[in-house]
């Protein structure tokens, strides 16, 4: 069985940082990739980042491009996703997902092509 559990959300004002982590457990995630996303209220769940667990591919989308990076320690089996300078229209709940193997590339960005989700956390952004 494979649960997944983030953490590391809060308030914070406008400049501030977070980091998030993305607990897994189970052998059956092996290498499977890693990928973050949010949904704020009234909107659908988009994608932030995506990365190869076991290295070599790393995919940012554009609304935080150059503020928020992806990372992960194999041997915690976690995943991180480091946000500076945060905006007010970076308020959302964020998700972790993973999967149990590679996924395509052109997939990487998609919800449906992860397997296993987290139950999310709210990062809010306000002054």
């Amino acid at each position: 069985q494979v649960q997944v559990e983030e953490s590391g959300g809060g308030l914070v004002h406008p400049g501030a940082s977070l980091r998030l982590s993305c607990t897994a457990s189970g052998s059956a995630l092996s290498n499977g990739d890693l990928g973050w996303f949010r949904q704020a209220p009234g909107k659908e769940r988009e994608f932030v980042a995506a990365m190869r667990w076991s290295g070599g591919g790393q995919w940012i989308a554009d609304p935080v491009k150059g503020r928020f990076t992806i990372s992960r320690d194999s041997a915690k089996n976690t995943g991180y996703l480091q946000m500076n300078s945060l905006k007010p229209e970076d308020t959302a709940v964020y998700f972790c997902a993973r999967h149990r193997w590679r996924i395509a590339l052109s997939a990487l960005r998609d919800p449906a092509s992860y397997a296993y989700w987290g139950q999310g956390t709210q990062v809010t952004v306000s002054s």
